[in-house]
């Protein structure tokens, strides 16, 4: 997940990069009590495949043999030999298209606030120019506790369709403000579409994509975020030849809300959401849409078998806190608090005066070395999810983080290294930067989906997510004070801290889920009372 630090004085492109390496195999047999009464005998070979450009582009990926219940009740083996004949990937570009709204809508107010500020008349109000700055994090917050009721009552396609109700709305209103309140409000509502964007987006992709690759495919969020952020500010360019043009700016954001709701409108529901719903024909339709006519079989009896087809009801947020879910959610809260502790809001909020100080004075020069750092690793960490593994990515990168805090602690504070002070600065922006983009980044939005079981997955994913823009809020809120107080030199000290503390919690709480199909981890984690 990726975030950006929208203060009024930050530079044009404050981004925030807003989450067992050995291969897993099991050959193991589980048995189960089938709510029918008959017991089914379920083994399945599970393993990390090694992801080529093609296999991204089709599911083409070779079938386990797997004997398990079917769905039709029946004890008996599935066997499927053939390849997926069909292709999720255009599906996973139309929900990107919400993680690009996400980056575009956290990012556009930054170049395009000094010339809104002045058209509005409110150049010399600082209070008001921060509500427009900060209102977009409170519908953000309201929109990710909503975004998981809706995706449980009415699925997860029809939510991306609600969802881009308050996105294409919001864009609109901010484009022909004229006054402040309506600012305002357009900008709470993109905020609201960007808070459900980041719980349904995952959500969605997790659900829908093939095991061997779902890591890959899970990590196109996070690439696209960072995409959002780009075209943000590379719609800020004409900005100093035309004054008028932030209104275009924020225009430009209807264009993708509008194909968002049209490319939803053909895409399948999640089979997952379907079977729990026991709608089970549409489900062996979404299936077949998705990896072919000879995979229905196998799917079905994997769902099935893995208790989602059970009696039991929707969960309830209260269930969130159960004996039974409540270590994977507190998990996943916690990876979203430590990514939001671990200080990447300060390294982008001072890389501009860091930067400066090491003789880079343009503050486009500057967002585009961070930006470039966050696609790199984004990419690096894309490549590598489905080969080192979700765990492995997460402690490498709080390590990288806790070393590049500590560094540029130091560059602050010990005089032997003050003639290199501004290089060792630079280099630990860019390190600590990068750190972040290969793991505490894109990991979190991607595990989560993962451990969570079924029937608590949408709310739980809204829980973690609501505590990441709360989290978000508050330090944002404090963070300057806190620094006064402190000094900049403690308080990296201190996130250099919280980086080690996350690698020893990451170490003994997060488990590796690389290789291994969603049903499989529920049994696991979360298995049936």
């Amino acid at each position: 997940m990726q975030a950006v630090n929208l203060g009024v004085n930050s530079f044009n492109l404050q981004n925030r990069v807003l989450s067992g390496s050995d291969r897993f195999t099991s050959k193991k047999s589980v048995t189960r009590v089938i709510p029918t009464g008959k017991v089914s005998v379920f083994g399945s070979r599970l393993r990390s495949s090694q992801t080529g450009a093609g296999s991204v582009y089709r599911s083409a990926v070779k079938s386990r043999s797997v004997k398990a219940q079917s769905y039709d009740g029946d004890v008996k083996p599935v066997k499927s030999e053939s390849k997926s004949t069909g292709s999720v990937l255009p599906y996973v570009g139309v929900a990107s298209l919400g993680a690009i709204l996400f980056g575009y809508h956290l990012g556009v107010v930054n170049g395009a606030l000094e010339y809104l500020a002045k058209d509005l008349g409110i150049a010399e109000n600082a209070v008001l120019q921060g509500w427009i700055v900060s209102t977009l994090l409170a519908g953000a917050t309201v929109g990710s506790f909503t975004g998981g009721s809706l995706a449980d009552q009415f699925g997860r396609t029809k939510t991306f369709l609600l969802d881009a109700i308050p996105l294409t709305v919001g864009a609109f209103l901010c484009a022909t403000a004229t006054n402040v309140q309506t600012m305002i409000i357009g900008r709470l509502l993109a905020g609201i579409g960007i808070g459900i964007s980041s719980a349904i987006v995952p959500l969605y992709i997790s659900e829908i994509s093939p095991t061997e690759i779902r890591g890959t495919l899970g990590s196109i969020n996070q690439l696209f975020i960072c995409v959002g952020i780009l075209a943000a500010l590379v719609a800020g360019l004409p900005l100093a030849g035309n004054p008028l043009w932030w209104r275009t700016m924020f225009a430009i954001g209807v264009i993708p809300s509008v194909l968002l709701a049209l490319g939803m409108a053909f895409s399948p529901e999640s089979p997952r959401w379907l079977v729990q719903q026991k709608k089970i024909v549409e489900a062996e339709k979404a299936i077949k849409t998705l990896y072919g006519e000879g995979k229905v079989a196998e799917v079905m009896a994997d769902l099935s078998a893995s208790g989602q087809g059970s009696e039991e009801q929707d969960a309830g947020w209260f269930d969130l806190f159960s004996k039974r879910y409540f270590k994977v959610v507190s998990v996943g809260a916690a990876l979203f608090l430590f990514q939001q502790l671990a200080g990447i809001n300060a390294v982008v909020y001072y890389s501009t005066s860091v930067f400066r100080t090491a003789g880079v004075a343009s503050d486009v020069a500057a967002s585009a070395l961070v930006g470039a750092a966050n696609v790199f690793g984004t990419m690096i960490a894309s490549s590598l999810m489905d080969k080192q593994g979700r765990k492995s990515l997460l402690m490498t990168s709080f390590s990288g983080m806790a070393v590049s805090m500590l560094l540029l602690s130091l560059s602050f504070t010990w005089k032997v290294l003050a003639p290199y002070s501004g290089p060792l600065a630079v280099i630990g922006t860019v390190l600590y930067v990068l750190s972040f983009s290969l793991g505490a980044g894109p990991v979190p939005a991607l595990l989560l989906p993962e451990i969570f079981a079924s029937r608590i997955r949408a709310k739980a994913v809204a829980l973690s997510l609501g505590m990441h823009w709360i989290s978000n809020f508050v330090i944002g809120l404090y963070f300057l004070s806190v620094v006064t107080k402190f000094g900049i030199s403690k308080v990296y000290l201190g996130f250099a801290s919280i980086c080690l503390l996350a690698v020893m919690y990451i170490a003994g709480n997060v488990v590796e889920t690389k290789g291994r199909s969603l049903e499989d981890i529920e049994r696991e984690l979360s298995p049936a009372v």
